[in-house]
């Protein structure tokens, strides 16, 4: 019980802050300020971590380096921990595979909380900063759903769509880590 519950625990605070970082990256690549409240939520979230990482990590291309390092050390200090709380000794060598695993386990969960508020706000028409942030965001996302899929009576059904295929990657990546470790 008590792994069950820092299990947990270090799954939100990780998913928490892995998340920031990859939010901020997915945020200046797709070229939205950071002046609204969600990059503001991003900034307190990331720039302790991120910051000093800048001094020694490049830029990649448009990626910022420090944000994705920032992300996959938080990422090998959750399974770390964890593996720590295990008691299994030798196997170190399988803590990046699970860190880059959990890296795109917490890509793929982010973009599916996008998608759901993206939704709720759509239904509300609740026009705000946040909601058009959150939609500069899913669109590149929804955008190729939506050339192939057509309005069903008025409804937009892209979001619904793209839903369920991340939850298919998110089994498939279950399924591929799994594999990975036996």
């Amino acid at each position: 019980m008590l792994y069950q519950i820092v299990s947990f625990l270090l799954d939100v605070v990780a998913g928490l802050l892995c998340g920031a970082c990859l939010l901020r990256i997915y945020m200046q690549w797709q070229r939205v300020p950071f002046g609204n409240p969600v990059g503001r939520l991003v900034f307190a979230l990331s720039d302790w971590m991120v910051l000093p990482l800048r001094r020694v990590v490049p830029p990649l291309g448009r990626w910022d380096g420090a944000s994705l390092l920032a992300a996959l050390l938080v990422e090998l200090a959750q399974y770390g921990i964890l593996w720590l709380l295990i008691g299994m000794g030798g196997g170190w060598v399988w803590l990046p595979v699970l860190a880059l695993f959990g890296l795109a386990r917490v890509a793929v969960t982010g973009l599916i909380g996008l998608l759901i508020v993206y939704a709720v706000m759509s239904w509300m028409q609740a026009h705000s900063p946040v909601s058009d942030v959150i939609a500069r965001l899913c669109e590149p996302v929804l955008r190729p759903v939506r050339r192939i899929l057509p309005l069903a009576g008025g409804i937009d059904l892209s979001p619904l769509v793209v839903l369920v295929l991340l939850q298919v990657a998110l089994m498939v990546l279950g399924n591929l880590q799994a594999s990975a470790l036996r």
